[in-house]
């Protein structure tokens, strides 16, 4: 759902700290960090997924919302990558260093973290965690869930797939087979046989768990893409992180095919501008927004708690229109939305 040059390292109150934060990977997009967290200020930790800001999706969507609080709301930020491969360890240890480093909120992007956040943040009742894209039964008050009803925004996707596919043939490609990426598959499988019963779809992921390099792995992507596109598919819907590039990149190499990017509005991100033709539109998904409210709400100091899901009626979801080449559909993509939000239409969450 995600590389940029990394800026200077945030001037943390202690020593410990900032050789801990340094350790971990984390750096600073606020070159007044030691000023921020001053005169009722809060300082904001956030735990990237693979792939990290720059990864054009996923991450990207979240570090726009921390941008927008840090320019708006005067918090004092600071960031932290995640690595290809790490072990559980390597995540504590790297929510464990914020901590130290006296950060609060702490927001985890990824249901990666799940298991690391609940450890660390019972460990430290204190501090505020918020992690993106999971919630759990166990997960201590401190703890809030930001989640998005990823389904309806692929069911839209899934529409304009079928309205689009000249040959009744698309391809859906998860990063990773999870709870999660299920979600996307289904709301895109029902909404694109809500147009045509009898559409071909293919479904390939990349990986399975606790193998989560299907994020951050554009050859596979590139690779499954190519696959669905030999076999006949001409739209091809990517919830792969980072991943996806590679299979906007091996759609753009077969004249008439089209490419669904997923979480940002992939057709205006600079890194894929050669490709933004073939980009029919993105599911995007608002991690942005969830993550300002999140972080404003926790300087208002009443701070969300629980579950905080962002469906289609609260714009946690959308198709982005950039290029226009869904322009001739919204008619009909606007009567799915419609009747998604009045519950006339129910999107299922599992294949």
């Amino acid at each position: 759902m995600r590389r940029s040059t990394k800026l200077a390292a945030v001037v943390l109150s202690g020593s410990l700290g900032m050789a801990s934060l340094a350790a971990c990977g984390a750096k600073s997009n606020d070159t007044t960090a030691s000023s921020g967290s001053s005169e009722g200020g809060i300082k904001v930790g956030m735990a990237y997924d693979i792939g990290g800001r720059g990864d054009q999706s996923f991450n990207d969507s979240a570090a726009r919302g921390l941008d927008k609080a840090k320019a708006d709301l005067g918090v004092t930020v600071t960031e932290a990558d995640a690595k290809t491969g790490e072990a559980e360890a390597d995540k504590e240890t790297r929510l464990k260093n914020l901590v130290t480093a006296g950060y609060s909120p702490i927001i985890a992007v990824g249901f990666v973290y799940q298991s690391a956040v609940e450890k660390v943040a019972k460990e430290n009742p204190n501090t505020k965690f918020a992690i993106i894209d999971s919630a759990s039964d166990t997960q201590p008050a401190n703890v809030t869930s930001l989640t998005f009803s990823e389904q309806e925004g692929s069911y839209l996707a899934g529409v304009a797939a079928a309205l689009k596919s000249k040959a009744k043939h698309i391809g859906f490609i998860g990063g990773v087979q999870s709870e999660l990426i299920k979600k996307f598959e289904a709301g895109y499988v029902a909404g694109a046989k809500s147009v045509d019963p009898n559409i071909r779809i293919e479904t390939t992921y990349l990986t399975t768990p606790p193998d989560f390099s299907g994020f951050n792995s554009p050859d596979k992507g590139k690779e499954a893409a190519q696959g669905q596109l030999d076999k006949g598919a001409d739209v091809i819907y990517s919830a792969a992180g980072s991943s996806g590039n590679g299979a906007i990149e091996a759609v753009s190499n077969k004249p008439g095919a089209l490419a669904i990017g997923v979480d940002s509005d992939q057709a205006a991100q600079p890194a894929l501008a050669k490709y933004k033709n073939v980009i029919m539109t993105s599911m995007v998904k608002n991690v942005d927004k969830a993550v300002y409210a999140y972080i404003e709400s926790a300087k208002k100091g009443s701070v969300f708690t629980g579950v905080k899901n962002f469906d289609l009626k609260a714009d946690g979801v959308s198709l982005a229109t950039t290029g226009g080449k869904i322009d001739d559909i919204q008619g009909k993509l606007n009567d799915a939305a419609t009747a998604i939000k009045s519950g006339a239409t129910t999107v299922p969450t599992a294949p």
